[in-house]
């Protein structure tokens, strides 16, 4: 079953949904985002009964919005455990402690911060809210001399995101510092079946603009990509599901892997893939896969005939965060038109409220590899040229 929430639930989600009588949980978000709609609903009490009969029920969720009210309504069930393992990033590492026992990382409250010693912690290093989302509050911090002024950063942008999301999706009380993994990122789309193997819907591949910069910006996927990766984080997936114990769970993994090809994680997220409904209906445009599907009818991917006629083509999924400088209240137009003409082949763009969040919307392209340039220049761009 599904409980959808906010901020976003995607065209192609609900016709998901209508279409294969999914059954979703009836909540007041449903009233209001899909009127009109034929779905499967089962009432609250329903889907509570479900779990309480213990029938290997599968729970997918588009929006970490929906923790609280897992954690009110599924307190018999393993989820609000696992869930908090993995939302919070110090449990998490607690978990994998002995994969890396020469990994540093150090929980800290929001209000030590300034007066936190840093003397002897490995640089560089990162730090961001222990619970966390969406790059939201993250920062790299090279040297000591951009300590003060990292702080400073954390505690201005905690004042513009801190009612943004739940304090079960975002909290900013206590932070995490972490050493940085060297190495190219990817972010994984999967589930866990009912016998705990896991099984990859999509690998993307993180892209940044510089050594510092830790936004979510663009993320790629291609043929070259799945079958790089796929065998090792296969294998890497198999280990941190025996740990926590993970049986018919989806998950949005991201990982690092450095020059030697070791398998690193950064962290877990639970119940959900790509947040705002992006990475699903990215490998729906890039491989014709429809991962919600793939998730409810316990199906595996056909890699060998997805793959066979993609030589040459990268799909990225593009997140338009407001790197302007300029909140979005002070922000009268975006000019998404122009946003367009600078690609080859959009798929799909979103909008959305830049006024209420820090975003401008997702924009879904295909590139040809001759042609990476055309991302290059979104990833280095900071947008003022789209907006008045």
């Amino acid at each position: 079953m599904i409980i959808l929430d906010k901020p976003y639930i995607s065209e192609f989600l609900l016709d998901t949904l209508e279409r294969n009588k999914i059954p979703v949980i009836h909540t007041s978000v449903v009233d209001e985002y899909a009127t009109g709609r034929n779905l499967m609903l089962l009432s609250p009490e329903e889907a509570i009964a479900q779990f309480e009969e213990g029938n290997n029920s599968l729970l997918y969720t588009n929006s970490e919005n929906s923790i609280s009210w897992i954690e009110n309504n599924l307190q018999h069930t393993s989820l609000p455990g696992k869930i908090k393992l993995f939302k919070n990033k110090v449990l998490f590492r607690d978990l994998i402690r002995d994969m890396f026992p020469d990994y540093f990382y150090r929980s800290v409250s929001v209000d030590a911060l300034e007066t936190l010693d840093i003397t002897g912690f490995p640089l560089p290093f990162i730090i961001k809210p222990a619970v966390g989302f969406f790059s939201l509050g993250v920062y790299k911090v090279e040297n000591h001399e951009d300590w003060t002024d990292t702080v400073q950063s954390i505690l201005k942008e905690i004042d513009l995101i801190k009612n943004l999301y739940p304090p079960e999706v975002l909290h900013t009380g206590e932070f995490i510092i972490e050493e940085c993994i060297n190495g190219e990122e990817f972010a994984i789309d999967c589930y866990f079946n009912n016998l705990g193997k896991p099984v990859i819907l999509n690998i993307m591949k993180h892209i940044f603009s510089s050594g510092t910069d830790v936004n979510d910006r663009v993320y790629i996927t291609s043929k070259e990509i799945i079958e790089t990766y796929k065998n090792p984080f296969t294998e890497f997936l198999s280990e941190i599901g025996k740990r926590a114990e993970l049986r018919n769970f989806p998950a949005h993994v991201e990982v690092r892997i450095d020059e030697n090809g070791m398998v690193a994680p950064i962290e877990v997220n639970p119940l959900r893939f790509g947040g705002w409904c992006s990475t699903p209906d990215l490998a729906w445009h890039a491989f014709g896969i429809n991962l919600y599907e793939y998730l409810f009818q316990r199906k595996e991917p056909d890699w060998f005939t997805i793959l066979k006629n993609m030589d040459g083509a990268v799909f990225s999924n593009i997140v338009l965060n407001n790197s302007t400088g300029i909140e979005g209240k002070n922000i009268r137009f975006f000019n998404y038109e122009k946003l367009l003409a600078d690609f080859e082949k959009p798929l799909e763009l979103r909008k959305t409220d830049f006024g209420k969040f820090p975003l401008f919307g997702f924009l879904f392209c295909e590139s040809r590899e001759q042609n990476m340039q055309e991302l290059d220049r979104i990833l280095m761009s900071d947008l003022k040229e789209y907006v008045k």
